[in-house]
């Protein structure tokens, strides 16, 4: 038996042990190991078997170490022994297992020719009928896949990019501004300015004049206006729309940005949403849609809309062909036109003391519905005629409570009924029923005042278009609208008043409060165009011209178009112009309105537009 070895010497009996099993002896274990238990055992490093090293070589390395005395003679001579012992065993193991293979291999082979004639394979057999069938249906499957998910046609998109479609558009655009002598710049109120800040002090002691608008001093600009849209296909009658656009502001009514505006110096310009909408088309002919969308109701001219106009809200549109050749339309809707902020409220104390006042909701909608018929007799006639009712809610101005107001940061109880954006022509009242005390002199200081809509607006509208096409491309085409505001009221409400304004800005009470309002509840407009009814080619062409007539109050000022007379009612005059193809999608476009007050105050005004059009 060995004795117990050093830590250095044990490792070396190992090494030992581990060459011996690569010689092909197996594992040596030596006794002095083995007495440290299964602990050591475990503990013990592990020698990764390798190529089988020579006899010889494990000899000499067990002479090796008897030499440096870490082994002593006899116990070289009881390894080598072992280890040549081990070895012959495993070999005669190995000769007997190959031995026995091969002899089941001879037996495996001889069934096997027993049970077939020399000669003969065994192959499965398919029908052609069937081989075929699998052909076709691999096929189909894989092509399927292919065209599905676009894999099989290189450069391609996936087929969910195939349901999506980019739009855009750019205008470049020079526009001149021209007023003629004789316009009154002292009564050009800019009631837009004053309800979207802070409330104007309509006191004779005021000595700052209220906002107006530039009606004398000639302007030149340069504009440009560029959208860029997205509409995608959902699937299952559903359809999604995304529009940008840009514009100095978020007016409703103008997507241009003048260059050189906003504080100039090459300043980067404003993104706006300009449209967002779900569509839903349950049934051919029919359309639900909900969010920002174009306008739903069919206009041919720019009399009632500003053409580009947004409607926010939920419409509905059903066209229907009763017989070949006529079809009739329908559309109709609901739309939001001002949300009462959240907080909407009045920071001074309410009477008797207590905690600040919060207003209640006033919002204000647009109720709109239409029908029509659009009729083609054959291919050189055509006509189109609609009858529309809007019935805009809540957008009259109410004259407020009794209501004390110190400083311009002070509100009264119905601000929020003024409108949030106006253009011009519209005849507006003082909303505030201010009190007259010691704080404001009797009423002689201190009277901060907003303004609303003097009327309500229901208007009705009749439009029609036909279109002469013998000369095919060339058309001739008739326009028309015909608008009037059925809850027009031609007297003054007294009850809208606020006390001490009469004469405060020192001009003729007519101005404010006239007995009869001066403007007027009917719209007209009427136009012809010649030429290609739609640019798209180099060369294409057309011309037009037409005259427009609104009233001050036949419909609000503040949706209607943005480029006769400036924008706004209570305007009369003509437009000419015309179209011009330069490239494909490109045209280059020429207008020049002229405009006039239909009464009050003199004013009018010449705008001229020159266009570079390009879309895609």
């Amino acid at each position: 038996m060995f004795k117990r070895k050093s830590g250095a010497r044990r490792r070396s009996l190992v090494l030992v042990a581990s060459l011996c099993a690569c010689a092909g002896a197996g594992p040596v274990v030596a006794q002095d190991a083995a007495d440290e238990g299964p602990a050591a055992e475990a503990k013990r490093p592990r020698v990764s078997r390798a190529k089988p090293t020579s006899p010889n070589a494990t000899i000499n390395l067990v002479n090796l170490l008897v030499k440096q005395g870490v082994l002593s003679e006899d116990q070289a001579k009881a390894l080598v022994e072992q280890a040549a012992n081990e070895a012959y065993v495993q070999r005669q193991a190995a000769k007997d297992a190959t031995a026995k293979a091969g002899d089941a291999a001879k037996v495996a082979t001889a069934a096997a020719a027993a049970a077939s004639p020399p000669g003969v394979k065994h192959v499965t057999y398919v029908p052609e009928v069937v081989k075929r069938q699998l052909r076709d249906d691999i096929k189909k499957e894989v092509m399927a896949t292919a065209e599905r998910e676009n894999w099989a046609s290189p450069g391609k998109y996936p087929e969910w990019a195939s349901r999506i479609r980019f739009y855009g558009d750019m205008r470049m655009r020079y526009r001149g501004i021209y007023y003629p002598s004789g316009n009154d710049q002292y009564d050009a109120v800019n009631f837009n300015a004053i309800n979207t800040g802070s409330p104007y002090d309509v006191s004779k002691t005021n000595p700052y004049y209220y906002p107006t608008y530039d009606v004398t001093q000639n302007r030149d600009q340069f504009r440009f206006r560029g959208r860029l849209g997205m509409l995608a296909d959902l699937h299952d009658g559903f359809s999604a729309g995304l529009r940008f656009a840009g514009g100095e502001n978020n007016s409703p009514v103008s997507q241009n940005q003048t260059f050189g505006a906003n504080g100039g110096n090459f300043s980067n310009y404003s993104l706006w949403i300009d449209r967002a909408f779900f569509k839903y088309q349950p049934i051919d002919g029919v359309t639900l849609s909900a969010g920002r969308t174009d306008n739903p109701i069919w206009s041919p001219t720019d009399l009632v809309w500003y053409r580009d106009i947004g409607f926010d809200g939920f419409s509905a549109q059903g066209r229907y062909e009763i017989v070949p050749g006529i079809t009739s339309f329908v559309s109709g809707g609901a739309f939001p036109v001002f949300n009462t902020d959240l907080n909407a409220g009045i920071n001074l104390p309410s009477y008797g003391g207590g905690p600040p006042t919060k207003l209640p909701s006033h919002d204000k909608w647009l109720f709109a519905g239409q029908i029509g018929a659009a009729v083609k007799l054959d291919d050189d006639y055509a006509f189109k005629v609609a009858a529309s009712y809007y019935d805009f809610s809540k957008v009259q101005g109410e004259s407020s409570s009794p209501c004390r107001v110190y400083s311009a940061s002070d509100g009264c109880d119905t601000d929020l009924t003024r409108p949030s954006f106006a253009q011009r022509g519209n005849t507006y009242t003082p909303l505030r029923s201010i009190i007259s005390d010691t704080s404001n002199s009797g009423g002689t200081t201190n009277q901060y005042q907003y303004f609303g809509l003097a009327q309500q607006f229901r208007p009705f509208v009749a439009a029609g278009e036909i279109d002469f096409g013998h000369f095919d491309p060339i058309h001739v085409v008739l326009d028309g609208e015909y608008l009037v505001n059925t809850a027009f009221d031609g007297k003054t409400r007294p009850d809208l008043l606020a006390n001490n304004l009469v004469g405060a800005f020192e001009m003729s009470p007519g101005a404010w409060f006239p007995g009869y309002y001066v403007g007027g509840k009917y719209g007209y407009l009427a136009s012809v165009t010649v030429g290609h009814k739609e640019i798209r080619r180099i060369w294409d062409w057309n011309v037009f011209a037409g005259y427009k007539y609104l009233g001050s109050d036949a419909m609000v000022d503040a949706f209607v178009d943005a480029d006769f007379g400036l924008g706004g009612t209570n305007l009369k005059g003509y437009f000419v112009g015309g179209n011009l193809g330069v490239g494909e999608n490109v045209w280059l476009s020429l207008r020049w309105m002229s405009a006039n007050n239909i009464s009050g105050v003199p004013y009018a005004v010449d705008v001229l537009h020159v266009d570079l059009n390009g879309k895609f």
